[in-house]
């Protein structure tokens, strides 16, 4: 009899299922766009990025990332200040390529989502009221007209790998479109916000602050609904919940 490598389930929810089979990645994706987008993306990304080894709709194979994962999280970075001014510096490699043909969101896209999103929360009273008007009047800073820039869309810890100093994979692209730069820096630190100057020292320091911290608590509120309904939990410790209740901590918070 042939030996089967032992399957693992890295994430599956009714939208998309990600399969780990010895050192492949299968990813079956309900819409197949978002395939389409990641190979595209992948293959314009100026940043070192898993091979693809087969595409056939719903399905996407790829090679697993070489190294770790720049962290988790709920858990304290392990990678080193350099990993992530290497980091840093990637990112920045990629927000100065030429811009995806395909559209991104736009800035009324944004605000009705946090909008909507919000309206859920106070209805739902997963939060208390005073959390979820704060975070949207932090949210505020980031609705502003932006210049497009390449953003990887979905930038989150768990998908840039390092080994050692160096970056050896971005992964997760279906998400990656023209957008603003101060999101992809968002949320690379979201629940990381200790880290950010250890990435800026790869990045660059022309940034603005105000606005990578409305981009977090933005993303904090309009991801949770998604979360729970999808069987995630941004209740667990360092996830949503704590970014936006850490806010009331603040000076200026009521």
């Amino acid at each position: 009899m042939v030996s089967v490598e032992e399957v693992q389930i890295v994430v599956a929810h009714s939208q998309r299922a990600t399969l780990r089979v010895g050192d492949v990645f299968l990813k079956v994706d309900g819409d197949p766009a978002h395939a389409d987008i990641e190979v595209r993306a992948m293959a314009m990304a100026p940043v070192p990025t898993p091979a693809i080894l087969w595409c056939e709709p719903p399905v996407l194979a790829i090679a697993a990332a070489p190294g770790t994962a720049l962290g988790l999280l709920g858990e304290p970075s392990s990678a080193s200040p350099a990993a992530w001014a290497a980091a840093g510096a990637a990112i920045r490699s990629l927000h100065e390529a030429p811009v995806p043909p395909w559209p991104g969101r736009s800035l009324d896209d944004v605000t009705a989502e946090l909008d909507r999103e919000c309206e859920w929360l106070f209805a739902n009273q997963v939060l208390p009221t005073e959390v979820i008007r704060r975070n949207r009047e932090i949210a505020e800073v980031a609705l502003r007209p932006w210049k497009p820039v390449f953003i990887h869309g979905d930038l989150q810890i768990t998908h840039v790998f390092v080994d050692g100093d160096e970056v050896t994979g971005v992964i997760d692209w279906s998400e990656a479109a023209p957008g603003d730069a101060m999101f992809d820096l968002a949320i690379l630190t979201l629940g990381h916000e200790e880290c950010l100057d250890d990435l800026l020292a790869g990045y660059g320091s022309d940034v603005d602050r105000d606005v990578i911290r409305a981009w977090r608590s933005l993303r904090s509120l309009v991801a949770s609904h998604w979360l729970i309904e999808h069987g995630f939990n941004p209740d667990e410790p360092g996830c949503e919940f704590d970014v936006l209740r850490s806010r009331m901590q603040e000076p200026g918070a009521i």
